[in-house]
């Protein structure tokens, strides 16, 4: 086993990793609390702008992880997505290769705003917050969608439609509640719940042009399976990505209309799950027109980004470690032992808790 592989495999790495996101992402969420209160109200224009770089150095720090510690391969890229543990990074390395990860939305619940670095990003980012009550969502939609499509770069909003992921149980109810209403019944997805995409359309219109379907899976044989863990440990994971472009003038104007459209759409990507998990191809037996593939090369940007934010932290961090094991005191000796200790126990912790259920009978699906 070679120097790097024994460096992936240690504690002392992942220690590292923790220590420069917490840190770095902490002070960049101060900084977007200041600008957001203190720039934000005289000028939207230029708070977007600095908030973006400010974005892109927090979340390009996965990407970093992903794409150049662990190698994780995109393949089968054209002009997100089933629901794996590390379905929202490989959402990130498309918009980071695009050059939006920076300006990347998503309808997400309400609750992850008060999550420490990740939720205060979105918070200041301008996420669409849901709260679970229609009526309420309603309007948090109107409002947020007339303020992001005056953004003044290119954006991306991630729409899950189907709102949760999907587990053996959550499939049961939706196939009967398809069957009930006499919708498509799908074997892969949910039934999309349609009340926000039709709602968030008519404030789209004229204004964002095209509806991106992304298709996202996983070679269920591949004996490196999706998780953050295997890509903390350095081991490449291969993931299968089509992506299509649709203007967003090809779906219907009436809510009845929008309403099938998107029916049919999961119906279409149903049978791309079912193709895939069969043949190993969206294609093969979907009866979806066959895409060109396309790759979009990954950029060094993340790793430039993950260098300058390790230095950064971890200097005056090492300094005042040395300082303190010099000190010949035995008192903090023992306190930076018992904090290394509580971090490797920690990690201990998470590789049980974060395990997937990739390969099981309830496997994790869009």
């Amino acid at each position: 086993m070679g120097l790097l592989s024994l460096l992936k495999q240690s504690n002392v790495i992942y220690i590292i990793f923790g220590i420069t996101f917490l840190t770095s992402g902490l002070i960049i969420n101060f900084f977007q609390c200041f600008l957001y209160f203190g720039l934000r109200p005289f000028s939207r224009y230029l708070y977007r702008k600095i908030n973006y770089y400010l974005c892109y150095s927090l979340y390009s720090q996965f990407v970093f992880v992903a794409e150049w510690w662990a190698g994780l391969e995109l393949r089968n890229l054209k002009k997100i997505i089933n629901m794996y543990e590390i379905d929202w990074i490989c959402g990130w390395i498309l918009c980071e290769r695009t050059g939006v990860l920076g300006n990347c939305k998503a309808y997400v619940k309400k609750s992850l705003q008060y999550v420490p670095t990740f939720g205060w990003a979105w918070r200041f980012a301008e996420f669409i917050f849901m709260e679970r009550n229609w009526e309420k969502d309603k309007k948090i939609i109107t409002s947020l969608i007339n303020e992001l499509v005056n953004y003044p770069d290119s954006i991306t909003l991630l729409l899950c439609a189907e709102g949760t992921r999907v587990t053996a149980q959550k499939l049961e109810a939706s196939q009967k509640f398809a069957q009930k209403a006499g919708l498509p019944i799908l074997n892969y997805h949910l039934t999309p719940r349609t009340k926000g995409f039709i709602a968030s359309l008519p404030h789209m219109r004229g204004k964002i042009t095209d509806i991106y379907d992304i298709q996202l899976q996983f070679k269920s044989d591949d004996p490196i399976k999706p998780t953050l863990t295997n890509l903390l440990q350095g081991k490449q994971v291969t993931a299968y990505l089509s992506i299509s472009r649709i203007p967003l003038d090809e779906v219907p104007e009436d809510e009845k209309g929008a309403e099938e459209w998107l029916h049919k759409l999961y119906e279409k990507k149903d049978r791309m799950a079912k193709s895939f998990e069969e043949t190993g191809d969206f294609f093969a037996i979907s009866e979806v027109p066959k895409l060109e593939r396309s790759i979009i090369k990954k950029r060094y940007y993340s790793l430039v980004n993950i260098i300058c934010w390790t230095v950064v932290v971890l200097t005056p961090m090492l300094y005042y470690l040395i300082n303190l094991l010099l000190s010949g005191s035995i008192i903090y000796f023992l306190i930076g032992a018992s904090i290394y200790l509580l971090m490797q126990r920690m990690i201990g912790m998470s590789k049980i808790s974060k395990s997937s259920s990739y390969g099981t009978n309830d496997k994790k699906l869009q």
